[in-house]
């Protein structure tokens, strides 16, 4: 057992503390359980008790939680779990950093900004390639931050067109079943990048320049034998392209322009005998300028905490079970007379 120790954690305005607390100080109790300490709060400052290590993982914990609460960020269940792997991760200075960069503020007037370190190593990619590949389980945000950067980039008139696109693979259903016409058929496959754009523009703005051209959502198939130049250009659910369809749509790149290609290589509702054009586009860029890949992680899911669980939790399922080695069992010979 550790040397047992206290320390004090001030802060400066009492609305910081609120915020680290937590509704029925459950942001505190978290910390506690994570890393065996007792957290008191005396006169407006934080008593932290225990092992000595554990002590400074916790004190570090609550002054990166109390930094970011006094620049008003949101202090919730995701933001002290990933603050707690931070630490324990040396990384924790990271967070201030994070905390500054918005990448773009919604129709309501929220700053989109990245939560993990992974994130933020994502819109870093973003802003200085051409092609950013951004690879990950459900949750952690690949095309919403994509979505918010193509927003900032058409606001700054960087570039002229904002192109969204997905293939139209079926998870399980098939097209031909679904009522309308062809642009009803795949509209339910592109609804995840319609309502990333009503979240950033307002319904009105994106209908306005949806009309105009300014933005375009549909299929990949609608890519086929055009140059885009000057547009910011995302392909989400990568992983349902073939190769073919991989190559196509990067050669669609032109002057002015920049792509975001998206995807989970869990998910892939291709057949059986395809090749994922993400997986392979990934394998075969790998080390080419001006082409980013950036992989992220559970760590960077932002959803639900239960959702960081699941990915885990079928990680671990999926991982090659060893054949346990079975004992040889050495008899002894019986001697016949």
């Amino acid at each position: 057992m550790g040397k047992i120790t206290e320390r004090t954690v001030n802060a400066e305005r009492v609305e910081d503390i609120i915020a680290v607390f937590g509704s029925l100080d459950e942001n505190l109790h978290r910390i506690e359980s994570a890393l065996g300490v007792t957290i008191g709060n005396r006169g407006g400052d934080l008593k932290v008790s225990g092992e000595e290590e554990a002590v400074d993982k916790a004190v570090r914990t609550l002054e990166g939680l109390l930094a970011l609460a006094s620049k008003g960020e949101t202090i919730d269940e995701q933001r002290v779990r990933y603050l707690i792997t931070l630490v324990q991760e040396g990384n924790e200075d990271q967070v201030n950093q994070m905390a500054r960069d918005v990448v773009c503020i919604t129709a309501k007037g929220k700053p989109i900004k990245a939560k993990t370190v992974g994130q933020q190593n994502y819109m870093k990619a973003i802003g200085k390639n051409t092609v950013t590949i951004g690879v990950g389980p459900a949750g952690t945000g690949k095309t919403y931050l994509a979505v918010a950067a193509a927003v900032a980039a058409f606001r700054d008139r960087t570039v002229n067109r904002i192109i969204l696109t997905r293939p139209a693979v079926e998870a399980g259903e098939r097209l031909g079943f679904l009522p309308g016409d062809l642009q009803n058929k795949v509209d339910p496959y592109l609804r995840p990048l319609y309502d990333a754009l009503y979240d950033m523009l307002g319904a009105e703005t994106f209908q306005k320049y949806q009309e105009r051209g300014s933005i375009e959502v549909a299929p990949l198939a609608y890519m086929r034998g055009r140059t885009l130049d000057d547009s910011f250009i995302i392909l989400d659910e990568a992983q349902n392209t073939t190769r073919e369809q991989m190559k196509m749509f990067l050669t669609r790149l032109g002057f002015g322009s920049k792509i975001v290609i998206t995807g989970d290589v869990t998910q892939i509702d291709l057949p059986g005998d395809k090749v994922s054009g993400l997986k392979d586009a990934v394998r075969v860029l790998e080390g080419v300028r001006d082409i980013a890949i950036c992989r992220l992680t559970s760590a960077d899911v932002v959803r639900h905490a239960l959702v960081q669980e699941i990915i885990n939790a079928y990680e671990r399922a999926d991982k090659p079970q060893e054949p346990k080695k079975e004992k040889k069992q050495v008899r002894g010979r019986r001697k016949t007379t």
